[in-house]
């Protein structure tokens, strides 16, 4: 039996023809022993790439979630500011119109005065004295007014959390009931990129669940001023 040449040698052992060729070629034909150590070095280095770059994409994986998370919080806290800003934005305009209102009815008043003043003070030359009232209680002066009945423009809600803890903040009388909603979605401690279930409010006694149609609702007008407590259940998905 003739003996086998290097190459045929190689492919017997189940190295690919075109490979054992250029292994011989490069190690300049020096034997098997040469051409197998070219060949396991080749491999060697090209698994080494193999996790170098799995390594770099495992990396790049990781900046980019981190990056996303990043981006993610300061997204909420843009919102978180807008809201606020605006919440302050509306509480300057709500207070403005307080101010320009309660000047109106000081203005009526004292036209009110005046006008009273000048009907009652031009005629008394012309008509007969009044008779003498007779002894009895003490009429009330014209310019005092009936006590009214006392409006609040603030509204303290305390919110109860499925977990047993609480949030407690001050609202206008005026804000809707899905002011009071936001304020529990962004403070209720969920974890950025984690996702927030949608909340349903509850009061507390006697116990009423709100609709989508109460959050348009004015604090004020669903019975929740000066202060109220609510409570969070999480919605069942539809």
């Amino acid at each position: 039996m003739a003996e086998l040449t290097a190459l045929e040698s190689l492919i017997e052992m189940g190295f690919p023809r075109g490979r054992a060729e250029k292994a011989l070629a490069l190690t300049g034909n020096q034997g098997i022993e040469a051409a197998m150590d070219w060949m396991l070095e080749l491999v060697a280095q090209k698994q080494r790439e193999r996790e170098e770059r799995e390594e770099r994409e495992a990396l790049e994986r990781e900046r980019q979630r981190r990056r996303q998370g990043q981006e993610l919080s300061a997204a909420r806290q843009r919102l978180q500011e807008d809201e606020m800003r605006r919440a302050a934005e509306e509480r300057r305009k709500e207070k403005a119109e307080e101010l320009a209102a309660r000047q109106r009815v000081r203005e009526k008043i004292e036209r009110d005065k005046a006008e009273r003043a000048k009907k009652y003070g031009g005629s008394v030359g012309s008509q007969p004295p009044p008779p003498a009232p007779e002894p009895g209680p003490v009429p009330s002066s014209p310019s005092q007014e009936p006590p009214t009945k006392r409006e609040y423009d603030q509204c303290r809600i305390q919110v109860r959390l499925p977990d047993g803890t609480s949030l407690t903040q001050t609202f206008r009388a005026r804000e809707q009931l899905a002011a009071v909603r936001l304020y529990v979605e962004l403070h209720r401690g969920e974890e950025p990129g984690g996702g927030q279930d949608p909340v349903q409010l509850l009061s507390g006694f006697p116990r009423r669940a709100f609709s989508e149609a109460d959050m348009e609702r004015p604090l004020q007008e669903l019975g929740l001023v000066p202060s109220a407590v609510l409570i969070v259940a999480k919605k069942c998905p539809s």
